[in-house]
């Protein structure tokens, strides 16, 4: 009897390179203006790829459920951490614990890159897969809420990072 839970893949431990801009089984998603490549996805971990042109963000939101990492590879992040503004650049890593609100906003005018994950992996993947193409933010969220992922309201946030420069 199979007892992989739905939407399992073991994380990809065989040798071998994903490049830059591409994702493992060519899993590639556009979110809101971002494109996101798979990098690897287990019930441990979910690591994911992004390239973040001018003007794009992700507002705060909470994940209670799961730690979330960011490497900045280029470019600078604006983040909303906790309620604090804090920058990243090349070469940082941003600690997002769970339950912790955090948001990341490209506020420059060049493409930033990076590399995320989260651990445990939860219904991460379910979640991109359902917002890939998705252009309502409105059901952007609701969908997001279904899978573990809530976005603050902006009466619950210390500050509007979009004025930020």
């Amino acid at each position: 009897m199979d007892t992989t839970p739905a939407n399992f893949a073991p994380v990809m431990t065989e040798p071998g390179i994903t490049r830059a801009g591409t994702g493992v089984r060519s899993v590639e998603w556009s979110i809101l203006g971002h494109t996101y490549w798979l990098k690897t996805e287990g019930q441990s971990c979910f690591s994911f790829e992004t390239l973040d042109p001018p003007g794009t963000f992700v507002p705060p939101h909470v994940h209670p459920t799961q730690d979330e990492f960011i490497y900045v590879l280029e470019g600078r992040f604006d983040l909303y951490l906790d309620g604090e503004h804090h920058q990243a650049n090349p070469g940082d890593l941003v600690r997002m614990p769970m339950g912790i609100p955090h948001g990341y906003y490209n506020l420059t005018d060049r493409d930033a890159r990076a590399l995320f994950w989260v651990s445990p992996a939860r219904r991460l993947r379910e979640l991109f897969d359902n917002l890939h193409n998705l252009g309502d933010p409105a059901e952007v969220v609701r969908q997001s809420a279904m899978r573990e992922v809530l976005f603050l309201k902006p009466e619950e946030m210390t500050f509007d990072p979009l004025t930020m420069s």
